[in-house]
């Protein structure tokens, strides 16, 4: 700390005030599974397993019923269909580009074969069933002529006969080139059907059905060529004599002709159950996921997915499907994808007044209607009940609609909640709207507003509730001035019989105290502020005279001429705090001010400043020490003057 100057004698010459100098205070998950681009998907029920062909990365990859990758094989070069064995003991894949199929473990995706295809043009697309595992590929003459293959894994390769049979059904006869769709059905052992659209020409089109259980394949109905075939997809339907051609056009073929039976809206591919229920992309820009009841052209749920291609679990609880993203075709996991999606829309009104009626309506739309005299629970909450009150079922009418009326207790925000439970044809569903319930304003005070008090003074603040239903409980907050000290919780209690509370605020700075009532059900939260202010703690100590003595009414420190005053201030310390070092002289009878400086205090809170001695006899000074808020570095205290010391210079 060290000692600042003041000339008495160099003051005396000029009479000014001098500016203030003012400091400024500157205070481990699982993996999804995504491919590059795929032919083909097939599900394992029995393992609960999806397995997926790469065709960019010539891999297999099987994944979880939550689409979680399990395992994986590469060097399936150019994989295009995949398909299980009747029995489930092998995974076949077709191998476009090394012309093959591969036959998997699906147990281990370990190889257990490899039949080669002496074929120019794939094998493309597999299928099993009848026995033997069934293929299309195709012969270049010209353009792609398409033909199907069979494989019969009881022949053993060793024994020198060739298990793979080609030429079984020449499909250019009718009208087709390229390698054709197949699809087979577990409730028509045997069957296979084919569909396609020639890549040359669209009028070329092929859809039929082939006994595949006989010695040799057998067609039992075709139809090819016409417009009406648009054959990019083909799916053997359960129940009965019909397929699905383009994933759009149900036929029955049981004259050995197709008839068209019903339709879905335009699709570009799709996977029917076992129970009937078909899954269908959407037209190209549209590839939402649709899942239709047999024979009912209205979805019954659909999905907003940009989707590639979808395959049922054979239990129908869960559908598949391959969703087009920036880093390929990622397997989405489609849950109770057969059950209607119920939509609730709640209508309350947006303010009400407590303790009067009101009333809320709705309605409930859904693909599949809902069941006569379903009822939806309703939940109200509010504070009285934060966790929810069950109010009487509302019975859903037939046109869907509903309502009921109920009487709010508390005030605030009250929100009703309508669910539905769902059942055997729907999910469940929810849906809620809130009201502004009015609520009584309280009355709250709390004393001292605007008050001064001495450095450390221990105030009592006292808080005054009026009514309220409840809640009686008022907090006092004490927030000192200063950016260093936070808002702090000094009480919190119930109210006396007289509705008041007290706590008790140390007052070492100007201080805003809050008086705080968080409300109840019948009243609306409340807060009350005031501020108080506090002085510093402030004296000057006097050094070097040689006696105190009066000098009329006034006590002096006597100085000899030439002796400079010693005067250490010490004063309550914040940081950059400063004081002011007021100077005056006595002449012609007044008080004339000489110097008004600011002086930096040190850490222990003292400012130490002498005195230049005035060299003559009978002068006259005084000196106080000053805090000014917002001049003396801070603002965190109220501006408090130190008390004059008195100087006289004497020979």
């Amino acid at each position: 700390m060290g000692t600042r100057s003041i000339s008495i004698a160099t003051a005396l010459a000029v009479v000014f005030s001098s500016a203030a100098l003012t400091v400024v205070v500157t205070a481990g998950s699982a993996a999804a599974v995504t491919v590059g681009s795929s032919w083909g998907m097939v599900v394992d029920g029995a393992r609960h397993r999806v397995f997926i062909g790469d065709d960019t990365r010539d891999k297999v990859v099987a994944a979880d019923y939550n689409g979680n990758l399990v395992d994986s094989v590469s060097g399936i070069d150019g994989v295009a269909d995949l398909a299980l064995s009747e029995d489930g003991s092998t995974l076949y894949a077709a191998a476009r580009v090394s012309h093959e199929i591969v036959a998997l473990d699906p147990a281990t995706l370990d190889v257990k074969a490899r039949y080669p295809v002496a074929a120019g043009s794939g094998p493309l697309y597999v299928e099993a069933t009848g026995g033997k595992v069934w293929f299309t590929y195709g012969e270049w003459d010209g353009q792609t002529e398409s033909d199907l293959g069979s494989i019969d894994p009881a022949v053993d390769p060793a024994s020198g006969d060739d298990p793979v049979s080609l030429g079984q059904l020449p499909l250019h006869n009718h009208g087709v080139t390229g390698p054709a769709i197949l699809d087979t059905d577990p409730s028509a052992p045997g069957l296979l059907a084919v569909g396609q659209r020639d890549f040359y020409d669209s009028g070329k089109q092929l859809l039929a059905v082939v006994d595949v259980s006989g010695p040799a394949p057998r067609l039992i109905a075709s139809q090819s060529g016409g417009p009406t075939v648009y054959v990019n997809d083909v799916d053997l339907l359960p129940g009965g004599p019909a397929v699905l051609g383009g994933a759009t056009k149900r036929y029955s073929y049981a004259d050995g002709a197709f008839t068209e039976t019903a339709s879905y809206p335009y699709g570009q591919r799709a996977d029917v159950a076992p129970n009937g229920l078909v899954a269908q992309v959407g037209p190209v820009g549209d590839y939402r996921v649709s899942v239709y009841r047999p024979g009912e052209s209205k979805a019954v749920r659909t999905y907003a997915l940009d989707a590639s291609h979808v395959a049922w679990a054979p239990d129908a609880t869960r559908l598949f499907a391959l969703v087009s993203g920036p880093g390929g075709d990622t397997l989405k996991v489609l849950t109770n994808p057969a059950l209607s999606v119920p939509a609730i829309t709640v209508n309350a009104p947006s303010t009400a007044t407590r303790a009067k009626p009101l009333t809320v309506s709705g309605k409930v739309t859904a693909t599949v209607k809902l069941p006569a005299g379903a009822q939806l629970k309703v939940t109200r909450t509010d504070m009285e009940y934060p966790n929810g009150k069950t109010l009487p079922a509302v019975t859903v009418k037939a046109d869907g609609t509903y309502s009921f009326s109920d009487t709010p207790s508390s005030g605030g925000t009250v929100t009703y909640q309508v669910s539905y439970a769902g059942d055997a044809e729907h999910t469940p569903a929810s849906a809620y709207d809130k009201v502004a319930v009015s609520l009584a304003t309280p009355s709250l005070s709390l004393n001292n507003n605007g008050k001064m008090y001495a450095y450390g003074a221990d105030v009592p603040f006292t808080a005054h509730l009026g009514s309220t239903y409840k809640n009686r409980t008022v907090e006092i907050w004490a927030d000192p001035f200063g950016s260093d000290r936070s808002k702090k919780l000094i009480k919190s209690g119930t109210v006396n019989s007289h509705g008041n509370i007290s706590a008790v605020v140390d007052m070492t700075r100007d201080t805003t105290v809050y008086a705080v009532f968080k409300g109840d059900s019948h009243y609306k939260p409340r807060t009350e502020k005031v501020t108080a202010y506090a002085k510093v703690r402030v004296s000057t100590a006097v050094s070097r005279h040689y006696k105190t003595g009066k000098i009329g009414s006034t006590t002096y420190y006597w100085f000899h001429k030439k002796t400079n005053p010693l005067l250490t201030t010490t004063m309550t310390y914040y940081p950059g705090r400063h004081q002011r070092f007021d100077l005056q002289a006595y002449y012609q009878g007044s008080w004339h001010s000489l110097d008004s400086q600011y002086f930096a205090l040190g850490t222990n809170g003292k400012s130490v400043v002498e005195l230049g001695a005035p060299g003559e006899a009978g002068v006259k000074a005084r000196m106080r020490s000053v805090y000014v808020n917002g001049s003396s570095g801070d603002s965190v205290n109220s501006t408090t003057y130190g008390g004059w010391k008195y100087l006289y210079f004497s020979n």
